[in-house]
């Protein structure tokens, strides 16, 4: 259920809660505004899961990068090694 939805149905709610005796349209309006509230809540929670998300993924994509970048690099310093004990064993000869 969407936001806009949500709100429309919680407040036809209170409509009808607002044409019913004062004992129960007291526990009910309660009980309503605690739904509500709940709502905030779980919004809210939401939210700091889609962020904490969009914190993983831009921290594994740091992570990728650097893990790439070490392999480049790692790469290139075996390939000097090599070079070097390629030039040692050439001009041991």
């Amino acid at each position: 259920m969407d936001e806009a939805t949500f709100h429309t149905k919680l407040t036809e709610l209170m409509k009808e809660i607002s044409t019913l005796p004062k004992t129960e349209r007291d526990k009910l309006t309660n009980m309503a505004h605690e739904t509500q509230a709940r709502h905030a809540k779980l919004q809210e929670t939401v939210h700091n899961l889609q962020e904490s998300l969009d914190y993983l993924r831009l921290s594994i994509k740091y992570l990728v990068f650097d893990l790439e970048a070490t392999r480049r690099e790692n790469n290139y310093l075996r390939k000097m090694i090599e070079q070097r004990d390629d030039d040692s064993n050439t001009h041991r000869s």
